[in-house]
């Protein structure tokens, strides 16, 4: 049960921002076909996906893919519902200090791992001292961060600041996800060598370049809450789901055409409208994320402000999103860094620098910057169609403002790794997921590749975080984002993309939620 304390402290609190988020969210963020009842389960569940992930090491890797994958095996002490408010999970109830300090979770008991141990309090601490000492996002907003024991189904969380959004923030992100302590304490450089946690589905095995099987985790320990986005009751009703990688976008389709998979990723934004007519296919969009052109910062030629500023001037967004989605449905212009659905959050502030498509000006800023022709290496990969276009438009539109520009393509995985050598890479083409808050965004992250470091961000971005109401911090987010257009470009914007996703119309209760990871597989059964 969710205790009074947590409803009346924790909701009031910590969820005021979600009060007006996401203007009909309950009615479009959550898609499905039907729903599902467990009374025909078993079998297997296939399904698509445009690439490999090179970890399910939540703690590991941010990409969406993975998210995919992992959420299935791994849960963490709060969740999201559909109006994205964090949700107990393994937690049973929170309870928050008056000064918003201190937060008490009590855990579920008799939860049990896939290893057959029943998860603990020992667990849970070292789970999220792990997530304290190596995300990237913890270090950077929960400086002094601490957990400690109570009992074995009590774990207490100090904060060193008040963060009003602090289980949002550990909601919404799946890299504090639960694991045995002694999974955690035998991991290695490239993290934990063993895929355990509390989900409905088990891992199984993984065939590189082909697929990842997980099972049905027998002794699984349902939540008492309702179903609800990606909280409350799961159920596996499939024996398997597979996980295959298919990086060729016409493969996906056909296998999707023919029953060789069950649900399809990023189905090819030209066959849309043959899709939304085919009777034997259910077809769903979900905005996803932001198409974004990533500048390496910390050495190189994109070190210069002024460099930046001098491709972010010849990018014509509008070209870009028209030549990679056909259809309008699937695309959207926005100068936002927030999704423009996320009302609290969402400012246009900088909008003039924009979209502007001006390369004779870019031309100006590079005489101004001294630019002499150098090599311009833009990292992409053709596992998205979105990534590739995307790259190869922008070459075009970077050649025409006079710069000399060559992609290098790599699968998603390889490209990933590279990101974190500042030495190989200029420009990277990213489609990062939305975020709830603006502290959130990587982009923002003086540690993830493109290495944003600016005193004047960091101020910003403490003060939107601790400010004692939603006013002030959008106040202060809105200064943020202007100081980012106009004296800092971390990223310059495309736009927003949807994704197309197919299932076969024998597939019963998928969903799609606007959440990483957010394609809920439990609940889901295939019929004859």
């Amino acid at each position: 049960m969710i205790s009074k304390k947590y409803i009346s402290k924790i909701i009031a609190l910590s969820l005021i921002m979600f009060a007006s988020v996401l203007v009909g969210c309950s009615d479009d963020s959550t898609k499905s076909n039907t729903t599902s009842d467990s009374d025909n389960s078993g079998g297997q569940l296939k399904v698509a996906l445009e690439s490999q992930p090179n970890t399910l090491d939540p703690l590991m890797s941010s990409a969406v893919v993975r998210a995919r994958v992992a959420q299935n095996i791994f849960e963490s002490l709060v969740t999201l519902n559909s109006d994205f408010e964090p949700t107990p999970m393994l937690a049973e109830s929170i309870e928050q200090s008056e000064d918003g300090l201190t937060y008490t979770f009590h855990l579920r008991k008799g939860v049990n791992f896939h290893n057959g141990k029943e998860m603990t309090a020992e667990d849970v601490l070292a789970s999220m001292n792990r997530w304290a000492e190596k995300s990237t996002q913890a270090l950077a907003y929960f400086e002094g961060i601490t957990f400690e024991m109570e009992d074995d189904y009590t774990v207490i969380m100090k904060l060193k600041e008040k963060y009003k959004d602090i289980l949002v923030f550990l909601a919404e992100r799946d890299d504090s996800s639960i694991m045995p302590k002694e999974v955690i304490e035998s991991e290695e450089t490239t993290g934990v060598t063993e895929y355990i946690g509390t989900g409905p589905f088990k891992f199984d095995d993984w065939k590189q370049d082909q697929y990842i099987k997980l099972s049905k985790f027998e002794d699984y320990t349902q939540s008492d809450l309702p179903t609800d986005g990606l909280s409350g009751k799961k159920e596996a009703l499939v024996d398997d789901l597979y996980f295959y990688f298919v990086t060729d976008t016409s493969t996906r389709l056909m296998g999707l055409k023919t029953g060789e998979y069950d649900i399809v990723n990023f189905l090819p934004e030209d066959n849309y409208e043959e899709l939304k007519s085919d009777p034997n296919i259910n077809t769903l969009i979900s905005y996803k994320g932001a198409i974004e052109i990533s500048f390496n910062k910390k050495e190189g030629l994109f070190s210069d402000f002024k460099m930046r500023e001098a491709v972010n001037t010849a990018v014509d967004a509008e070209m870009i999103m028209k030549s990679t989605y056909p259809d309008e449905d699937l695309y959207k212009l926005n100068p936002g860094y927030i999704n423009d659905q996320i009302v609290n959050w969402y400012v246009d502030a900088g909008k003039e620098k924009y979209n502007q498509g001006d390369p004779e000006k870019a031309r100006e800023l590079l005489e101004e910057a001294g630019y002499d022709g150098e090599e311009i290496t833009v990292l992409s990969t053709r596992d998205y169609d979105y990534n590739y276009n995307t790259a190869v438009i922008l070459q075009q539109q970077l050649e025409e403002a006079g710069m000399n520009v060559k992609i290098e393509i790599y699968d998603w995985s390889s490209l990933l790794d590279l990101q974190h050598d500042p030495g190989v890479w200029d420009i990277s083409i990213l489609g990062p997921d939305y975020k709830t808050s603006p502290p959130q965004m990587l982009a923002l992250d003086p540690k993830w590749p493109g290495w944003t470091d600016d005193p004047k961000i960091t101020d910003l971005k403490d003060k939107i975080r601790t400010a004692e109401t939603q006013e002030q911090a959008k106040a202060h987010w809105e200064t943020l984002q202007e100081f980012l257009w106009t004296e800092y470009l971390p990223i310059s914007r495309v736009g927003d993309y949807a994704v197309i996703v197919g299932t076969t119309d024998k597939v019963e209760g998928f969903k799609v939620f606007d959440s990483p990871g957010g394609y809920i597989f439990w609940n889901t059964k295939v019929s004859e």
